[in-house]
């Protein structure tokens, strides 16, 4: 038999139909972002209804179409389907077809009649269809776990007949919770906070702390490369690069070796408001989880988090580190973050880090010298890049 040529994909909301009176807003969103990552396909036409996005292929092979729309935040599932005339015996024949190209196993008929005027109910629907695999197949119904579902929707005009129900990302569109300016690392936490921030419709920028000469082109290519990553949730990330080395040797130099990462986090954090301020951020995000370093401890995150207004979103700091390692596996940061390329902070580790820090200490060692004018200079500074999945990345900014 030949492949079924499925002419739409539909696209179901899932949870965005509990927004009550945002709905229209968000589904305006995550079809603005369904048509910005398809924007390449340029024989796609799109229709909109109140609970489903119908997407016209017009001769499109779906294959890549699907894989796109797996990666969007905000679609709940969607299905490859068929636009028939809404005809009981092109249903039956349609419905045939698409079990045929299974052609084994269990399956079950959904029916949902949106046009009550049709003169037969879902269940009627399901049982022609239903009859016809059964006398004309090895195939056997299976209502509670079968292995194909058949699903058919009776529309005014039309019916749309589909094979099975592919999952999205879930979540919420990207942007429709405001910006927020990630803190990323070349470890593995970071990029997978950014992520889940997304999946919950905040858009994302990026800041990187970098220390040449001290720490390599390679190491800031990789975090490019996991920025690379995770823009596909998104369509493209700024990643904004700051040059730490000064000030960190000024911590060194001034503060005790103990409190050096302490001091050196509040200084991060400094830098990143200020930075979330001039690019209307609303809040920091980071991958911090309690108690995985001396500087994640929740007395560390008082002192460190105590020299900033704005809000510090932690998104993974329940997480274990196995639990955060498999998200990074799914979302394909892993094997990145592993490259052995060493980051700011690794590099300039105390042998004897403080795991409780006090604000008042912390206070008194940087109140010795001027770190407001290296703060100043870091940002001045700054250089920012602008990363797609698809963008080579530079070797050496500085």
């Amino acid at each position: 038999m030949e492949p079924i040529q499925y002419d739409h994909i539909l696209v179901r909301y899932g949870e965005l139909s509990t927004k009550g009176k945002n709905r229209k807003d968000f589904i305006k969103k995550l079809t603005d972002n369904i048509r910005a990552s398809l924007s390449a396909y340029d024989k796609l036409t799109y229709e909109r209804t109140f609970d489903r996005l119908y997407i016209h292929l017009h001769g499109t092979e779906p294959e890549e179409i699907c894989a796109i729309l797996k990666e969007i935040f905000g679609l709940s599932s969607f299905s490859l389907c068929l636009k028939i005339r809404s005809d009981l015996d092109a249903m039956v024949e349609t419905g045939y077809q698409v079990a045929m190209e299974r052609g084994q196993g269990t399956f079950k008929v959904e029916t949902r009649r949106h046009d009550k005027k049709f003169p037969l109910v879902s269940d009627q629907i399901n049982r022609a269809v239903a009859t016809k695999i059964l006398k004309e197949s090895e195939m056997r119904v299976d209502v509670h776990n079968p292995d194909l579902r058949i699903g058919i929707e009776v529309r005014e005009e039309f019916t749309y007949v589909m094979a099975d129900t592919i999952k999205g990302a879930g979540g919420y569109p990207v942007g429709m919770g405001g910006k927020a300016l990630l803190m990323l690392s070349g470890g593995i936490d970071s990029p997978v906070a950014g992520y889940l921030t997304m999946k919950r419709g905040v858009e994302i920028e990026c800041i990187h702390y970098a220390s040449p000469p001290y720490t390599s082109s390679s190491a800031q290519k990789k975090v490019l490369d996991l920025a690379g990553i995770i823009s596909k949730y998104q369509g493209s990330i700024k990643v904004h690069i700051i040059p730490l080395t000064d000030l960190q040797l000024a911590i060194y130099k001034h503060c005790d070796e103990s409190y050096a990462i302490t001091i050196m986090r509040r200084m991060m954090y400094r830098i990143a408001e200020r930075a979330a301020q001039k690019y209307k951020c609303l809040a920091i995000v980071n991958g911090e989880s309690i108690g995985q370093v001396a500087s994640q401890t929740l007395e560390s995150m008082q002192t460190i988090n105590h020299v900033i207004d704005m809000p510090v979103i932690r998104p993974v700091v329940t997480y274990d580190k196995l639990e955060i390692i498999d998200v990074a596996r799914r979302i394909n940061t892993y094997e990145t973050s592993i490259l052995p390329f060493e980051d700011c902070c690794t590099i300039f580790t105390p042998k004897n880090p403080v795991t409780k820090p006090h604000p008042e200490k912390a206070e008194k060692m940087e109140a010795g010298w001027d770190f407001e004018a290296l703060i100043d200079e870091c940002l001045e500074k700054m250089e920012t890049v602008v990363v797609t999945p698809a963008t080579p990345q530079e070797d050496d900014l500085f």
